[in-house]
């Protein structure tokens, strides 16, 4: 199949015209001429799932293995891997802020949190309804993300609404209102003071464990186009270990 048609169906799924401006979402490596055997889908490309491609193939990936100019092709990361996927012919798409203003934090509310969408702010921040108590709510996020060992800051005992979003989300505590509890990844020590100044609780859902469901939400949003794709996962770079 033509890479130019698969490209089509995705820009119809998630249109890249609503990646932010910083983004890289879109074609990173291939032509849109190219003929393709294979399609795999992965959260990104490492050097373990790497193996798994075969030639000729395209693989369909959440964080763009490019951000920023490349002057050389050498052995680091993420060079290494681009010159093993030129090596077999392999073409890549990014699919990133695009694909979480339309389809990613929605469906962790609905799917994974199984709660009701109050509202959305800012394209990123998804409002949901809770009416818990905080430490009841805490375990139920961990169990749904697979959190062995959770980072939070509690500020209240009881949540009624919380705002979400997937990835790295840091950056939007200070604009968190009419929420409780915020949830997201990569959570940074003054951001956590700003939070508790501010009464606002947070939960740290973390990068991949918020991410992981990527590949399954594309798998079925290609088959209603029906297309026939592989989910390989990638691995966490990061592992945790509890000490007695």
């Amino acid at each position: 199949m033509k890479l130019a048609q698969i490209y089509k169906i995705l820009n119809e799924i998630s249109p890249f015209e609503l990646q932010d401006s910083w983004d890289n979402s879109g074609l990173i490596v291939g032509s849109l001429s190219d003929e393709v055997d294979d399609i795999y889908l992965s959260l990104e490309i490492d050097s373990f799932n790497i193996k798994e491609f075969k030639n000729n193939s395209l693989v369909i990936v959440h964080h763009p293995l490019i951000f920023k100019g490349i002057k050389s092709i050498d052995d680091r990361y993420p060079n290494n891997l681009l010159r093993e996927l030129i090596k077999k012919n392999i073409s890549v798409i990014a699919m990133h802020t695009n694909f979480d203003k339309t389809h990613f934090t929605k469906y962790i509310v609905k799917n994974v949190l199984k709660k009701k969408l109050i509202k959305v702010e800012q394209d990123y921040l998804h409002y949901f309804e809770v009416d818990q108590e905080f430490d009841e709510f805490l375990d139920d996020v961990s169990r749904v993300f697979g959190l062995k060992y959770v980072k939070y800051t509690k500020s209240s005992e009881y949540i009624k609404t919380a705002v979400i979003l997937n990835g790295s989300g840091g950056e939007f505590v200070s604009g968190i209102s009419d929420a409780d509890c915020y949830l997201t990844g990569d959570i940074k020590y003054h951001q956590g003071m700003e939070a508790r100044s501010n009464t606002l609780s947070l939960i740290d859902i973390r990068h991949y464990e918020s991410e992981k469901f990527f590949a399954g939400i594309l798998y079925d949003e290609l088959k209603n186009f029906g297309l026939k794709a592989i989910i390989s996962d990638c691995k966490n770079p990061f592992e945790y270990k509890g000490v007695k």
